[in-house]
């Protein structure tokens, strides 16, 4: 009975960490900024491409993520300069310019690394609870995906910055006045964003198969969280998450992987229904 009962709870915290790392730099970017980005699969193929390229070069694993992370965070400030920052408040206009970014970075890393690139294999090992084995790397996700929500807390609700931050994306031009530098803090927030996909491209790296296309088999989850979760990524991202987890683990139990991601797609499409602002917007009338 214990065995079920943890076999249950890890999945549950294996499909939560997925949809936390996956979501997040996509919470701050579309849910704070407004802006679809449709390259955030190609900034968590970036972390993973350059995590696995160090590992090869004779990196260790921890500090080759961690150089995937900040190299997606450098080329996210570098695309919010050169594309972005002229398309704000023009949601269809940046969605079209990073779906063509998207195409560009995808079909070009096809050219340049080939259809795949060799992996470095699930460190850790694993442990047995009964008759299951379990990845002792998954519940590293985990916490990876717990300390994440964290630090997005402290650095929005605890910083200078993260005043300056939220300031700017509810009216940047009262936030100008007051003398924030609106462009730096556009510019930081779209780089925390595509630094914590690379983070979740860094993290996964070890567990897939490299391809030019890998972002795509994060995008799905990624947006419904963000759209479940609703605008305010810091009330409104880890409920989704939990919410989308629980659903798709108990459907996962009972019809399979197939009728787990049905259930998970016809639960966005229950909440968004009800809640169209989302958790986050549910959240906020009971608060008030």
């Amino acid at each position: 009975m214990f065995a079920e009962v943890f076999s249950f709870l890890y999945q549950f915290a294996d499909v939560f960490a997925f949809l936390i790392l996956s979501a997040a730099g996509l919470a701050i970017v579309f849910g704070m900024m407004g802006v679809i980005n449709m390259a955030h699969g190609e900034f968590i193929m970036c972390g993973a491409y350059v995590t696995v390229g160090l590992v090869h070069g004779g990196f260790p694993l921890p500090l080759a993520q961690l150089c995937g992370m900040l190299a997606a965070g450098l080329i996210g400030v570098a695309v919010e300069w050169s594309i972005v920052r002229k398309l704000y408040k023009r949601p269809t206009d940046s969605l079209l310019a990073t779906w063509g970014l998207s195409l560009i970075v995808t079909q070009g890393m096809l050219l340049v690394f080939g259809s795949s690139l060799a992996g470095v294999g699930t460190p850790a090992g694993s442990f047995t609870v009964g008759d299951y084995t379990f990845s002792v790397y998954r519940m590293v996700l985990f916490a990876v995906a717990v300390a994440v929500l964290a630090a997005i807390y402290f650095i929005f609700m605890r910083t200078r910055f993260g005043v300056h931050a939220r300031a700017t994306m509810q009216n940047a031009a009262i936030a100008q006045a007051t003398g924030v530098r609106v462009g730096n803090v556009y510019a930081l927030s779209f780089g925390i964003g595509a630094a914590l996909a690379g983070l979740c491209g860094a993290m996964y790296a070890p567990t897939m198969t490299l391809i030019p296309t890998m972002g795509a088999s994060f995008l799905v989850e990624s947006f419904v969280t963000v759209v479940v979760g609703g605008a305010n990524v810091l009330l409104g991202t880890a409920p989704a998450g939990i919410l989308l987890a629980g659903v798709r683990t108990a459907l996962n139990g009972w019809g399979g992987q197939i009728i787990g991601q049905i259930g998970m797609l016809l639960a966005v499409i229950v909440v968004i229904r009800l809640l169209p602002e989302g958790l986050s917007g549910y959240f906020g009338r009971r608060t008030r």
